[in-house]
């Protein structure tokens, strides 16, 4: 994983104590709420319903075991005694004093660690593909190219204060595992046909109030050309972008409103004019030697060879965790493993400071000293033997967080919702927790198989509603929580939009209606179809009468 140099250290450190001193100046009065909200927000914190929430960058989600310790200590010194694992591969606290900010920010600083441009309208966190580095499937591990693009985007002076927020996924494999084009910009690492490697560019993504899937505007950029060409595309939407209303302001209203191809045109003469040899300013593009530096960072650590590559299932316990929860690894001999933040009843996305504890533990012992925060809200073992699956297995267990449902009707996002969220609608929290607890009582989970469900308190869509199997939607109905639900979605490879059904449910009504849907597909599914597969098939009108009536 990439370390700071000097100069990283530095400047995050200056923001440490700039910060510190906006925060005395704002609880001694002399910044105002108004004057005081664009300095806070560049730096990760809001104000909630009941407190500040504080939000830290996990760039590409990855960790080591040193920085989980310390995401651990926030979360029982700071916090009430836990963290809340989101979709953007980040952490977040849900009680945060304002007095205590500027010294959770110099903890984190001391582990190579920051909450800057995790909100406001900035480029936000860089996310990836959760197993890059560690996937048989993959071109190349995308991480370097994240890197290399999180450092252009920090600080960047033309896009501090963009029209809205920005978001950016790197990939590098056909299969995607980071709702790619779900993003303002979704990059995949490919290949053309001399065998080179370079970048095809997905712009106009998103979800929220208008959700769109981005078109590509190029299928191959020349990856010394990635950041120049990520820098047009910025460019065109920060001369054009909306600023007169939120609404519309994001990159994807852009794209659609201008087409793809005349905002593929207008990026292809701002990226001509940024390769000018004589531009003034000079080239946009680091040298070649920084993304080779970049490149020893996530070198590959000292897999062992002939090792066994059977998992021993004679466990039927355990052998449901390792079919659910692992994935197939690069190296034979090892896997990547899931620990699922979903266990039956309980808070999608939250762990206790002490599982915080034990998982930066069991990284170190068993996965070189390394984690993954997965946009899904679980943590990733990147590189565990086979051999010790059982011993991880059984650690997790005890510790509450060897729930096997990976990717299972259990295994739900949901956003925090009208319990912590002053945007939401909705609580999400309660409609997960019940959801769960009905198929896991009924024993219906393994019979479902894959079965993605998203659930947001808003239109906002933190909980991605839009691209679940079965997505939910909270709304406010003259007063009253109601919940609107949505199929057919999909954040993968084989990108789709949910749709609404009809008239939403109370919360009691939303958990039944669910129920409802997966009776449809289990008496109308043919042999290997996951639950999209069917409604893809069938259609939704079969649904909406079992529904409705």
């Amino acid at each position: 994983m990439y370390l700071y140099d000097s100069y990283d250290q530095a400047m995050v450190d200056a923001r440490v104590e700039e910060f510190r001193d906006q925060t005395h100046r704002r609880l001694e009065g002399k910044l105002s709420e108004d004057q005081f909200k664009p300095l806070r927000l560049m730096n990760g914190l809001y104000l909630q319903l009941h407190a500040y929430m504080l939000r830290v960058a996990v760039p590409y989600g990855t960790l080591n075991s040193r920085q989980m310790h310390v995401l651990a200590n926030i979360a029982d010194k700071y916090d009430r005694g836990y963290g809340h694992f989101t979709t953007r591969q980040n952490i977040q606290y849900n009680w945060i004093r304002l007095e205590d900010a500027p010294d959770i920010l110099a903890d984190l600083a001391r582990v190579e660690m920051h909450a800057i441009q995790t909100s406001g309208n900035c480029i936000r966190n860089i996310s990836s593909d959760h197993f890059a580095g560690a996937a048989a499937d993959e071109l190349v591990d995308p991480r370097p190219y994240a890197e290399i693009l999180r450092q252009w985007s920090s600080f960047h002076p033309e896009f501090c204060y963009l029209p809205r927020k920005f978001k950016i996924a790197v990939i590098a494999s056909d299969t995607d595992r980071a709702a790619m084009k779900l993003h303002d910009i979704g990059i995949q690492i490919v290949k053309n046909d001399a065998g080179e490697l370079g970048a095809a560019f997905y712009v106009g993504g998103g979800m929220g109030r208008t959700p769109m899937i981005a078109p590509c505007v190029r299928e191959f950029v020349p990856l010394d050309q990635l950041v120049t060409y990520s820098e047009a595309c910025l460019r065109v939407y920060n001369r054009y972008g909306r600023r007169d209303n939120k609404y519309k302001a994001r990159i994807k209203i852009l794209v659609h409103e201008l087409g793809a191809e005349e905002y593929a045109r207008q990026v292809e003469a701002e990226f001509a004019q940024l390769l000018d040899p004589e531009r003034e300013g000079g080239a946009v593009e680091p040298p070649f030697a920084e993304l080779e530096r970049i490149k020893t960072f996530f070198a590959d650590p000292a897999f062992e060879s002939g090792l066994a590559t059977e998992i021993d299932r004679s466990d039927p316990d355990f052998a449901l965790w390792a079919d659910r929860n692992t994935h197939p690894h690069k190296q034979a001999g090892y896997v990547s493993a899931v620990i699922s933040l979903k266990p039956v009843g309980g808070i999608p996305g939250d762990a206790s400071a002490e599982q915080i504890h034990l998982m930066a533990d069991l990284a170190k012992e068993y996965s070189f000293d390394e984690l993954r925060v997965m946009h899904t809200q679980n943590i990733v073992l990147p590189h565990v033997k086979i051999a010790d699956l059982h011993t991880l297995w059984t650690r997790l267990e005890a510790a509450g967080l060897g729930a096997p449902n990976l990717d299972t009707i259990e295994d739900i996002i949901a956003c925090p919702g009208l319990d912590y969220c002053s945007l939401a609608n909705a609580r999400s929290i309660p409609v997960a927790q019940k959801i769960a607890e009905r198929f896991a009582a009924k024993g219906r989970t393994a019979e479902l198989g894959e079965l993605k469900l998203k659930i947001s308190g808003c239109i906002n869509a933190c909980g991605h509603h839009h691209a679940g199997h079965i997505g939910i939607l909270g709304v406010d109905k003259k007063g009253v929580e109601n919940y609107q639900l949505l199929l057919g979605g999909s954040e993968a490879q084989d990108t789709s939009l949910a749709k609404i059904t009809g008239p939403g449910f109370d919360e009691g009504g939303i958990v039944d209606a669910v129920e409802k849907v997966t009776e449809v597909y289990l008496s109308e599914r043919e042999e290997g179809e996951r639950f999209l597969d069917t409604y893809r098939r069938i259609g939704m009108d079969s649904f909406k009468e079992a529904l409705y009536g």
